[in-house]
């Protein structure tokens, strides 16, 4: 029992730049499954946060909200994780009116997949870019809440 919590809450390895991205499978606010590979041929944002209607958060997952518009233009694929549920996940998006998946990692395999996993059990605020072919080509770690849309946007027009 003890020995499954400690496993529960540390972290995975981290994942630079180069390295292929791990593959997932989790439930949205809308209870549809997620995976990664459905979304090969195109550019991803996956970006992990710690816990929905936190001040941060919220900030951060209305700057993708609100910038959405130029994330379809280049058709970018935009996901959040976070180790909250699907229904926690539900209110906060329709709450905040959230127009892209966010994933439910309460397992945090995938946070721990990608070493976004914290040792209070949340995950880190972690942003990956990942190109077609599946390759992490950016990580951004800890951007301001308020720009965080407008920097992954541009290290993405860097990228492309």
């Amino acid at each position: 029992m003890m020995k499954d919590w400690i496993k529960s809450i540390l972290p995975g390895q981290k994942l630079d730049e180069g390295s292929k991205a791990p593959e997932f499978q989790a439930r949205d606010q809308n209870n549809d499954v997620q995976t990664l590979s459905r979304y090969l041929g195109k550019w991803v944002v996956l970006y992990f946060y710690p816990k929905d209607f936190t001040y941060g958060c919220t900030a951060e997952a209305c700057s993708f909200r609100d910038n959405f518009s130029q994330f379809l233009s280049q058709d970018v694929i935009v996901l959040g994780v976070s180790t909250d549920s699907v229904e926690s996940h539900q209110k906060f998006a329709s709450s905040q009116k959230i127009p892209y998946p966010l994933l439910a990692d309460q397992d945090k395999a995938i946070c721990r997949r990608y070493g976004t996993l914290t040792p209070l059990g949340i995950s880190d605020r972690v942003t990956f870019l990942i190109d077609p072919k599946g390759v992490i080509r950016a990580r951004l770690a800890w951007v301001n809440w308020f720009q965080y849309a407008n920097t992954v946007l541009q290290k993405l027009n860097e990228l492309r």
